[in-house]
């Protein structure tokens, strides 16, 4: 049996881990719930066990095979070499490590070597979902025809920047409706009922930053096998779920079928109705991408496309959370199992 513990457990990415752990295969993995003091003795449940999340002690990660890090950069920062020491394997879902020498990058979806990980490796960054959902898009397009350019602008949700942020937009949302002056301490700005393509000065998080890290991750997911990505994040006053509009344009025309029958494969759901666009809100709770494709409109009516638009959303958080796992069961073969006789 592994002992996994999950630090930051009271975040939205950290109870969605649990969540998808006690659905996969180290469901019955002994888990321990880690956090920020202010978090300590929040009650929780792990399968069918009640249980506490605990303050991060010296002893905390002792014994523990795996480490998930789900709460603030600072968090991690302060504790990562500790969970190190104490023989784990860790895996940075906060984005505090994906620069430090060592450290990988990694979504096994995309059939990343795994002689690329060894015991000598220091942590694995499970790549942005947003990464992920981008790299499996175009590997899949790739198997129908190469892809000349691919540009794609993500409609980010406040539950990407934590509790705090999706509390803020409430409020905001509830202010504006009585007339009320807005909070402002995570945006700097007024994100309800509005979409912004930057925040203010004194904003607590920064779109640019989120850019910049699913750049890096295209890029060492993709190692020169994809398209240059033309990327912009916007902020959209939604709480939850990841939406891409992407255009693409192929080398050569392609069967609408064949198209079709490339990317609605594993972690891949074609929706194929207009009545049924895919939605933040119809992505929820769901494990894999909805995708939808449109040509573009000169080439409507034609069997065979070299330019189309892909109007794709996620679960953003669940999405995040399977990768994790899905790294975990890749380590799985460097720890010791058994006993030594």
């Amino acid at each position: 049996m592994y002992k996994i513990a999950i630090a930051g457990a009271s975040t939205l990415v950290g109870r969605e881990l649990k969540e998808v752990l006690s659905e996969s295969p180290l469901a019955a993995a002994n888990i321990t719930l880690l956090d920020e003091e202010d978090a300590q003795g929040q009650l929780d449940q792990v399968g069918d066990e009640v249980t506490f999340i605990q303050a991060i002690s010296a002893d905390a990660f002792d014994h523990a095979d795996f480490t998930f890090f789900c709460g603030t950069e600072k968090l991690t920062v302060r504790h990562w070499r500790q969970a190190l020491r104490a023989g784990s394997t860790v895996f940075d879902l906060s984005g505090a490590l994906d620069q430090e020498n060592g450290v990988l990058v990694r979504a096994p979806w995309l059939g990343a070597d795994p002689a690329s990980v060894d015991l000598f490796t220091p942590a694995v960054v499970p790549a942005h979902p947003a990464a992920v959902a981008l790299g499996l898009l175009m590997e899949r397009l790739q198997q129908a025809a190469q892809v000349r350019f691919a540009a794609a602008t993500l409609l980010e949700p406040a539950s990407e920047f934590g509790r705090a942020a999706m509390d803020e937009l409430h409020q905001q949302t509830v202010n504006l409706l009585s007339f009320q002056s807005l909070p402002r301490a995570i945006y700097d700005a007024q994100a309800a009922y509005n979409l912004l393509g930057g925040l203010g000065e004194a904003a607590s998080v920064h779109l640019g930053a989120v850019e910049a890290r699913i750049r890096r991750h295209y890029e060492a997911l993709g190692v020169g096998r994809w398209p240059k990505l033309a990327l912009q994040v916007i902020h959209a006053p939604v709480f939850h779920g990841h939406a891409f509009s992407i255009a693409v344009e192929l080398e050569r025309p392609v069967e609408i079928a064949a198209l079709e029958e490339a990317l609605d494969d594993e972690h891949v759901d074609l929706v194929l109705e207009d009545t049924d666009s895919p939605s933040n809100l119809s992505a929820t709770g769901q494990n894999n991408l909805l995708v939808r494709i449109r040509p573009e409109p000169a080439l409507r009516g034609s069997s065979s496309i070299s330019r189309l638009w892909l109007w794709v959303t996620s679960d953003n958080l669940r999405f995040n959370a399977q990768n994790a796992v899905a790294c975990a069961l890749d380590m799985r073969r460097l720890r010791p199992q058994g006993s030594v006789q």
